[in-house]
């Protein structure tokens, strides 16, 4: 992961990111393997109006009401126990939980179940997707049975329709617990100007580290008129995806991603990025 006047380099190429918590970081890295960057933070986390869902889950789990939890977010794990804290004590939440078959997405939400000493049985691998928990679920299904168990799913943002229905095709009762949404910035001026930047193809290269940011920069543009351009632009530039999960959603729009890198890491997607962009908008302009 070389910087300088390496190859492995961006080598001043314009690079855009629309990533909000963690944008100074991003722009850190990005100037540090040669690029030029523009930031244009696209959602923010906010609590959901009401914790109805999650209160709901609270009463249910407390009441052994359910067989398996499954966590999809480090936030989202977060974010729920302190809904729950509003009215047991968190000790007493995580006794309920050792009771209890315990799932995990991926990396972030093992981390933080691990801090809390609640044993983990199945865990997805990379890239972390549904696809990959879904399997888990089946390869365990010896020892952790799907059908007649009720299963909570800790949701995050958009709802994981897919897991929903896979756990329920499998036999089980599926309540889904929203914890958080997403929406756009309070201030959406840094991405309508990004937008008018790459209309204008003053942008060389974009990174999507999540789905959402796919959902938002889409919805920005219907509202200023700038869908169609948008397209056009991007068919010329470098677009890199996360992973899988991002990637799917960015098809979905009609958006095809050029690359993910070998880990759906942010100092993954950035290096490899560097590596990649030149080869890729040179065959995207020339072709």
């Amino acid at each position: 992961m070389e910087s300088g006047n390496s190859p492995n380099n961006f080598a001043g190429l314009r690079v855009l990111s629309l990533e909000s918590r963690r944008s100074p970081e991003m722009a850190k890295l990005i100037a540090t393997y040669g690029g030029v960057a523009t930031i244009a933070p696209s959602m923010r986390e906010v609590p959901l109006e009401t914790n109805t869902e999650a209160l709901a889950f609270t009463r249910t789990l407390f009441a052994g009401g359910f067989d398996m939890v499954i966590f999809l977010t480090g936030v989202g794990t977060r974010a729920l126990a302190k809904v729950v804290e509003t009215v047991h004590p968190l000790e007493a939440y995580l006794s309920e939980l050792r009771k209890i078959t315990i799932a995990a997405r991926g990396p972030k939400p093992l981390a933080v179940l691990r801090e809390w000493n609640v044993p983990v049985a199945v865990i997805a691998p990379e890239p972390n997707t549904w696809h990959e928990l879904m399997r888990a679920l089946d390869e365990k299904a010896g020892t952790f049975p799907l059908q007649g168990r009720r299963v909570a799913i800790q949701e995050y943002g958009i709802s994981s329709k897919e897991l929903i229905a896979g756990l329920a095709a499998r036999g089980a009762q599926v309540t889904s617990v929203p914890v958080y949404e997403w929406a756009l910035p309070e201030d959406t001026g840094p991405l309508r100007s990004a937008i008018t930047a790459i209309a204008g193809k003053e942008l060389d290269v974009i990174l999507f580290t999540t789905a959402t940011q796919a959902d938002h920069l889409l919805q920005i543009a219907a509202e200023m008129n700038a869908v169609d351009a948008l397209r056009r632009a991007l068919t010329r530039m470098a677009i890199i995806s996360i992973g899988p999960t991002t990637s799917e959603r960015l098809r979905e729009h009609g958006i095809a991603p050029d690359m993910e890198p070998t880990h759906p890491k942010m100092g993954y997607l950035v290096s490899e990025a560097a590596q990649s962009s030149a080869e890729i908008l040179q065959r995207k302009r020339t072709s």
